[in-house]
């Protein structure tokens, strides 16, 4: 038997309820996996609450971790027994001690990455790599705002947009997370709660705008990050933390400079195994050569996973959330 974390319904915290389940022997294209190491994400939240529907209850959570192959299938040959192993995306169920997947989902972790760091980027890095190379690819000389900055995504693509060549704008909530989101590339933290979004971006880049906006946020901040962005400019809307974007008419993209709008999701850049692999190299590559840096926000026991979420959702934390198995 394995702990695990189910929810029976849909709600608040309160619906997080650890039980024991059995150990579920692999397939023949999968793996069992002891996993050291949980990521907790906004996704999860969304799961929990209902915002993302779930096939059916009781259900895990949990998009990703890290841990060693206990055990593989007779038709598995990317990992192998004992390997250190890490993932990330669907099915949900990440939330476990154990935990028996398709052997396509894993990939063998280099011995320069920690089960904790691990833990920590393969959603939310693989999400910031898609962000800055691929969805709008960030050139040198190139202007972007990203909003909640000293987050868990956000304190990646910082890093990694300034690797790029970018000028980094960025939106936190408090001058504790200002000064953790200048430490990891942000050129210029702008803390909404004390000052007018659209008139500091203007300030800062002379009156042009930013070239991108990465809006994680959704409902509240929508209409400020299309006033933020430059002529052609694109936001790429990739979470809604504050709630669902209100419909609007496309009409207002024209209006305000012939803009561009994304909805991109993360699976999409994970179903095809190369691209994932290829992908997971080039973030533990920048890893490995400290041009980003895994910021752990906090560490649980997986007894410990309601006040995980009762924190994350409080937008107090910064950095990624860990439960250990």
């Amino acid at each position: 038997m394995g702990q695990i974390v189910r929810i029976h319904a849909t709600g608040g915290p309160e619906v997080l309820k650890v039980e024991d389940a059995p150990i579920i022997q692999p397939g023949v294209s999968e793996v069992l996996i002891h996993q050291r190491a949980i990521g907790v994400n906004y996704i999860d939240i969304y799961h929990r609450t209902g915002l993302y529907k779930l096939m059916s209850y009781p259900i895990g959570l949990g998009m990703e971790a890290s841990g060693v192959v206990e055990k593989a299938g007779k038709s598995v040959t990317n990992v192998k027994e004992g390997d250190r192993v890490a993932y990330c995306g669907g099915p949900v169920g990440a939330y476990a001690e154990y935990r028996t997947i398709p052997a396509r989902h894993v990939i063998k972790l280099p011995d320069t990455i920690s089960h904790e760091q691990a833990a920590a980027v393969m959603l939310k890095g693989l999400t910031a790599h898609y962000l800055t190379y691929l969805t709008f690819r960030i050139h040198p000389g190139d202007t972007v705002l990203i909003h909640a900055a000293a987050g868990g995504v956000g304190l990646i693509a910082c890093q990694m947009a300034k690797h790029l060549g970018a000028t980094v704008l960025g939106t936190v909530s408090t001058e504790e997370k200002a000064i953790l989101a200048r430490e990891n590339g942000c050129d210029y933290p702008i803390l909404y709660t004390q000052e007018d979004l659209v008139e500091k971006v203007r300030d800062i880049t002379g009156g042009k705008g930013v070239d991108v906006v990465y809006d994680s946020v959704g409902k509240t901040t929508f209409n400020a990050s299309l006033d933020c962005l430059k002529r052609f400019g694109m936001i790429v809307s990739f979470g809604q933390s504050s709630g669902l974007i209100p419909a609007f008419d496309p009409q207002i993209l024209s209006q305000k400079g012939s803009l561009y709008l994304t909805r991109p999701t993360l699976m999409h850049h994970i179903e095809n195994y190369d691209e994932y692999t290829a992908n997971a190299e080039t973030l533990f590559e920048l890893i490995a050569k400290k041009i980003v840096n895994v910021r752990i926000g906090g560490l649980y026991h997986l007894e410990e996973v309601k006040q995980a979420h009762i924190d994350l959702e409080s937008r107090k934390t910064t950095g990624a959330l860990i439960l250990q198995a």
